[in-house]
């Protein structure tokens, strides 16, 4: 295992704004999935889906996810449904330590809804489209469950601030792979 730190979790729940934080705090890169996926397709999320379906979103996010694992002493922010695929699981299980970040499903569409100039609202979240966002997070959450139980431990987002969340990924990821720990 090389050591990282792969953030996974519902969208919302911080795995972009926390998983800088904790990169920070490493002193290590931050490796964000969907931000490689734009990178690379040129598209925005919402228009890969749009235009192309979600196969071919799968597709370079499975690609984005095998890439960011084969570094080393990395955070790696995954998007919310990648840790569904099982190749994409085993990166990154073989990669580091998996940590889910949860948020319930009100705090999550309230974040997604406030973000800057509408960026990642509910319409721009393609798996979250329709008319009620929340009743389609808590399907989707509820969809994807038992994947995001399978991280080494969750870090619990409501209510902390984005320095607070990362600190606390920082002090249970060393609680398990630092010797000194007991």
């Amino acid at each position: 295992m090389s050591g990282n730190i792969i953030l996974t979790g519902f969208s919302g729940t911080g795995k972009s704004s926390v998983g800088r934080a904790v990169a920070e705090l490493q002193g290590w890169e931050l490796w964000d999935t969907d931000e490689e996926i734009v990178r690379v397709s040129g598209k925005s999320i919402a228009d890969i889906f749009e235009e192309d379906g979600e196969p071919a979103f799968r597709y370079l996010e499975k690609e984005a996810v095998l890439l960011a694992c084969e570094e080393s002493n990395v955070v790696v922010a995954t998007g919310g449904g990648a840790i569904v695929d099982p190749d994409n699981y085993a990166a990154m299980a073989a990669s580091g330590v998996i940590v889910c970040l949860d948020a319930t499903p009100e705090t999550i569409v309230a974040r997604l809804s406030a973000s800057p100039e509408g960026e990642n609202a509910p319409e721009e979240r393609p798996m979250l489209a329709g008319t009620d966002p929340i009743e389609r997070v808590r399907e989707l959450k509820s969809q994807r469950q038992e994947h995001y139980d399978m991280a080494a431990f969750t870090v619990d987002t409501d209510g902390l601030s984005v320095e607070e969340a990362a600190r606390e990924v920082v002090r249970q990821f060393r609680e398990r792979t630092e010797p000194d720990h007991d």
